[in-house]
């Protein structure tokens, strides 16, 4: 079945300047009135997306890509927190791509934000070699398909390696950024070794890492990391972060820092 077979399937009401399929909100993101547009049933941005976002530093002038952004959280946030000239999201999945698009027209960004429909593996190609300051990241954590049961499901290709791998995203990051560019990325503690690796490998020198917990007692389940692009061999680790106080709320640092 065609998008436009499945879109008839569905009504569509105005949103402001956009219009919204009945099985779509619209959720605020609680920095400077803008909001994103979620889909009921499929992949909906998480705490990670908000923290690589506050993690990520794109100074002002500067542009900066998100490789894999689903529906364009990464760029509005960045856009949102930071003094960035313009960002670019490069998303593979039409559906995403187009909710991604709609949220940048709500939020009135199109000269700041841009959604690119395109393949990570291409990147080097669809982009000019060397023409952005950041490249951020929230890619697929697991790394086999294996036991899925829908390879081609929106929800499986955001969390498993189907249409991408962990190479192909540094590798193609690489290319695209100037030299002493910075590449942030949020992932999983336990590929931390083959994240550090595939990041030499491809010229970008670890210089930034902070664990994420859910709890103060719980094992990190979330590492920030920053390269930079021929950076020298010195990493900092950071102080780590906690998402909830003893009570479950959102700690201070959430609120205050990462600002969900």
């Amino acid at each position: 079945m065609t998008t436009e077979s499945r879109d008839r399937e569905h009504t569509w009401t105005e949103a402001g300047p956009v219009l919204l399929r009945d099985d779509e909100r619209i959720d605020d993101l609680e920095r400077n009135g803008y909001g994103i547009i979620q889909r009921k049933g499929a992949f909906c941005f998480g705490m990670d997306a908000v923290l690589l976002s506050g993690f990520a530093v794109v100074k002002p002038g500067e542009t900066a890509l998100d490789l894999g952004t689903g529906t364009g959280i990464i760029p509005i946030l960045l856009e949102a927190k930071t003094l960035g000239r313009h960002f670019t999201g490069l998303e593979i999945q039409q559906e995403s791509a187009d909710m991604a698009r709609r949220s940048v027209a709500y939020n009135r960004l199109e000269e700041k934000v841009e959604i690119v429909t395109g393949d990570i593996k291409e990147a080097g190609r669809l982009f000019k070699l060397a023409s952005f300051d950041v490249v951020t990241s929230n890619p697929p954590y697991m790394n086999s398909a294996h036991g899925l049961k829908n390879p081609g499901d929106a929800k499986a290709i955001a969390r498993h390696e189907v249409l991408c791998t962990l190479e192909d995203v540094i590798r193609e990051g690489a290319k695209v950024l100037r030299p002493m560019g910075r590449f942030y990325m949020v992932h999983r503690p336990r590929r931390l070794v083959e994240i550090l690796d595939t990041f030499t490998r491809h010229g970008l020198e670890p210089k930034r890492m902070k664990f994420v917990h859910p709890y103060a007692d719980r094992e990190a389940n979330m590492v920030l990391i920053e390269a930079v692009r021929g950076g020298g061999a010195l990493m900092k680790v950071e102080s780590p972060v906690v998402v909830f106080d003893e009570s479950g709320q959102y700690s201070d640092e959430i609120r205050t820092t990462y600002g969900y």
